[in-house]
């Protein structure tokens, strides 16, 4: 599947227009503050709708306007599937509506996972040096896309954190909390099995791709749970009765701690990933260790492994858009990435930089279209 039509009103800077995509992709060119990263974002709203820059939906509008409307028409090419899908936000009432093939799902989560496409940025650093919440917002949009059933549970388990940590504030005692701690375990427990799960599973392909983008340096990632997890190995107790079992345990270990602080201080809202290098026989934290090209390299190796779940959970290859992404790499390390993207084939491509000039690396002819205070034209 590729997106051959985009057509947008009142998105950010991105008035009105409707762009023709080829299906190898294209390279958008314009100076910083042209729309280059609107144009991306809006096409990933159709992905998740929601921003992935982390704005709200009326922040999306265009100054003065009501309302904003995306809708991406999808093809797997000539006589083939079609699909469109459409994300409309009004500013009165704060409606969002979501439609796919002209329906509407029942749920808005229902229908995410539609584009099957990727997003890489500069700003992806953050998710390795910044705080653990970057990294969570990371596992739960990729399990959102590619597990059954994790965004049911993340969303219950949000509401029954928000209702349990109120009690805890107003000095709840012990009885009173257990009554809400089954629903925090059964959905918790949901969400803890699944990211170590899917981060196990993916292990390795993330130390490929960084050992591929380095040059042969080891590293690693690793989920770490506020809650005891399974020994290596032990695949017996990978299953949901045993983190179930360990999350009610721990929930009973903290209770004063958790009257004193006034907060549920044990559970997948408290998680985190870890990424190390092997430096020298010992393993270094890249959060607190790593050099910045340490750090963007395990970024781009991160969004790769995402780009396999997804490829993997839907059978077919993702959109990849590239946001500016070459321009704090070196030349070796950049070209190590084009390498990677060609031996895969991961489908229509998308790139955006101020410099013509570093789309020369893709070597694949991309139509190049030019933005300009919001306008898309064939350049």
């Amino acid at each position: 599947m590729f997106l051959r039509r985009l057509g947008l009103r009142n998105f950010r800077n991105l008035e009105n227009e409707v762009i023709e995509f080829p299906e190898t992709g294209a390279a958008l060119i314009g100076d910083n503050g042209q729309g280059k990263t609107n144009l991306l974002e809006a096409i990933y709203y159709l992905e998740i709708f929601r921003s992935f820059r982390g704005a709200r939906d009326e922040q999306l509008i265009t100054f003065e306007a009501e309302h904003f409307r995306v809708e991406g028409h999808l093809s797997s090419g000539e006589g083939g599937v079609e699909v469109a899908v459409a994300a409309a936000y009004t500013r009165e009432g704060r409606q969002k509506k979501v439609t796919v093939n002209g329906a509407e799902p029942d749920r808005v989560g229902q229908a995410i996972g539609q584009i099957g496409a990727i997003i890489f940025t500069a700003s992806d650093v953050e998710i390795i040096s910044g705080g653990p919440g970057a990294r969570r917002r990371f596992l739960d949009i990729i399990l959102s896309l590619v597990e059954p059933g994790y965004l049911v549970a993340l969303q219950r388990y949000r509401q029954v954190l928000s209702q349990r940590n109120e009690l805890l504030r107003d000095g709840a005692h012990a009885p009173e909390l257990e009554a809400w701690n089954q629903g925090l375990v059964e959905s918790g427990s949901r969400i803890i099995e699944a990211r170590s799960r899917w981060v196990g599973s993916y292990r390795e392909s993330f130390s490929r791709y960084y050992a591929a983008i380095a040059g042969g340096q080891a590293a690693t990632t690793e989920y770490v749970a506020s809650i005891p997890l399974p020994a290596a190995g032990d695949e017996a107790a990978c299953n949901r009765e045993y983190y179930a079992d360990a999350f009610h345990a721990e929930l009973g270990r903290q209770v004063e701690r958790e009257r004193r602080r006034g907060v549920t201080v044990a559970g997948p809202h408290r998680d985190d990933l870890r990424f190390s290098v092997l430096a020298e026989s010992a393993e270094v934290d890249l959060r607190g260790f790593g050099s910045a090209g340490q750090q963007r390299t395990a970024a781009i190796a991160l969004r790769m492994m995402e780009a396999e779940a997804l490829r993997s959970a839907h059978g077919r290859q993702p959109i990849v858009m590239l946001d500016d992404v070459f321009a704090e790499l070196d030349p070796k390390r950049a070209g190590r990435i084009v390498d990677l993207l060609a031996e895969q084939e991961w489908g229509q491509m998308l790139l955006t930089s101020p410099k013509p000039s570093e789309f020369e690396l893709m070597r694949n002819g991309l139509t190049v279209f030019r933005i300009e205070q919001g306008k898309v034209r064939p350049a």
